[in-house]
């Protein structure tokens, strides 16, 4: 594109970026002239705005219109920061509800590529206010279940950061953006310059993904094809179980394969589950042999805290054509050991996914799958669970980070969902921090997990039981998969 820095480019040139020769249709807003120098009267208003539009060949501070990403029409929006600024006046206003009006009316995604340094001053509160039309229209588009992303530019600062682009449903940067609610001239000048970036507000959970100009066209594609909107998309499939290293793959398994055993029939979602005793060996999905299953609570626990049994990441590669991860908790604080995002499977069918990694998931891991889920139901977009933790983290900080709040956000956002979810048990379900991100009706479990109360060795030492008790206590306990299949917690196990 002309301009030698993408994060500085033009609003057309970043329109480009993404269309490329398809082509933009500009849409413009009915006239509304301002009075002289504005609604405030500013001395010189008039003759800035007409230097700002020699410059750019710009009316205003953003373009609008309509455009295809990859193959999919969407509505765009694109500030020209050389217009003032790209800073938010009426007539910026006027062109941005247009926008998500042009999105709504015609049931598309919007994309927005931001470049502002927040309110124009020269129009007062008339410019500050325009703020509450943005947010009211972007109201209105997610009631709708039409996805927003947001690319943000540099500098991306003050209110247009914290409508437009913060307050969309994924939000993608520039390498290098300054990115802040702050902009650089009014934050304290012993501030971390590392905060108000794009790689900074990613670190802090605030941005999904920092994206290279020359990938941004791909990404923005496969965010269009996961998001949609869509039309009754079915569940996500069952996973197929993967082998622990070293051990032969089970006979028959394909990806979404349909579970082996359990105790109801038609157990597994997306296809036939097979039935079979709830203990010993039985038929695998496929017609293969089902892995040996745990003969006592003590192994149970052992296989599932194994270190070469396969965890989320493989259990997603294998799931997945294509990941793309939502980052962050949106509060500041990101949780490395539980996955979160939407997938493209190879026959183009989004999922939403939350996975567990097999650590104390903590309250920011709670917050971002919550997120997850309530995105995906509002977009109609089914989600499928990984659950794998010895239980919630525990410490002073996870308390203090508000721990119990972010579980019971997590039970709500799964108890409301009114999209399908799925949920596969892949090694250690603990407690009520694993319970929240499991689905009631449609849990399957692996061979090599378990799910319980308790901890086996807590629960001893609870009872006041020595350490030698606590493989009876696993045993009382009653976790083994086919315990709970048996139970009616888990509707099959994936073989």
């Amino acid at each position: 594109m002309p301009d030698a820095d993408p994060a500085r480019a033009t609003a057309r040139e970043a329109i480009a970026l993404l269309t490329g020769a398809t082509g933009f249709t500009e849409h413009r807003p009915p006239p509304r002239p301002l009075p002289p120098d504005g609604p405030l009267g500013w001395s010189g208003y008039d003759a800035a705005r007409e230097r700002a539009s020699a410059r750019t060949g710009e009316e205003e501070s953003v373009v609008y219109g309509t455009g295809v990403v990859g193959g999919r029409p969407c509505a765009l929006l694109s500030f020209e920061f050389g217009f003032l600024g790209g800073s938010l006046g009426r007539n910026t206003g006027d062109r941005l509800a247009a926008a998500y009006e042009l999105a709504l009316t015609r049931r598309l995604p919007l994309v927005a590529l931001v470049a502002t340094g927040g309110s124009r001053m020269q129009e007062g509160m008339v410019a500050l206010t325009q703020l509450q039309r943005v947010a009211a229209a972007s109201t209105r588009l997610r009631a709708a279940g039409l996805p927003q992303i947001a690319v943000v530019r540099d500098p991306t600062t003050g209110g247009g950061w914290a409508t437009v682009g913060a307050g969309a449903d994924v939000v993608l940067a520039l390498p290098g953006a300054q990115v802040g609610f702050a902009g650089s001239r009014v934050r304290p000048p012993d501030a971390d310059p590392y905060a108000y970036s794009a790689e900074g507000q990613f670190a802090a959970g605030q941005v999904d993904a920092v994206v290279p100009a020359d990938e941004l066209a791909a990404t923005v594609t496969q965010w269009l094809r996961a998001l949609g909107p869509h039309e009754d998309l079915p569940a996500a499939p069952v996973p197929r179980a993967l082998p622990t290293a070293g051990a032969e793959p089970t006979a028959g398994a394909g990806t979404g394969s349909a579970a082996g055993v359990g105790t109801k029939a038609g157990a597994g979602t997306g296809s036939a589950a097979g039935t079979g005793s709830a203990a010993g060996t039985g038929p695998a999905a496929g017609g293969g042999p089902l892995a040996p299953l745990p003969g006592t609570g003590r192994e149970a626990v052992a296989r599932a805290r194994d270190p070469r049994r396969p965890r989320a990441g493989a259990y997603l590669a294998d799931y997945f054509a294509v990941r793309l991860p939502l980052h962050g908790d949106r509060s500041g604080a990101t949780d490395p050991g539980l996955l979160c995002g939407l997938g493209l499977r190879t026959d183009g069918q989004p999922v939403a996914y939350v996975a567990q990694c097999g650590t104390p998931t903590r309250p920011a891991g709670y917050r971002a799958a919550a997120r997850t889920i309530r995105l995906a139901d509002r977009l109609g977009v089914p989600v499928l669970t990984l659950v794998d933790t010895p239980g919630a983290a525990n410490d002073a900080e996870a308390e203090r980070a508000g721990a119990g709040a972010a579980i019971a956000d997590t039970f709500a956002a799964i108890a409301a969902a009114r999209v399908p979810v799925t949920t596969l048990v892949i090694g250690e379900g603990g407690s009520g921090g694993a319970l929240a991100l499991a689905a009631p009706e449609n849990t399957h479990v692996t061979v090599d997990s378990y799910f319980s109360v308790i901890a086996p060795e807590l629960a001893a030492a609870i009872l006041k039981r020595p350490p030698s008790e606590t493989g009876a206590t696993a045993d009382q306990l009653r976790l083994r998969p086919q315990d709970l299949v048996e139970l009616g917690f888990a509707r099959s196990i994936v073989g």
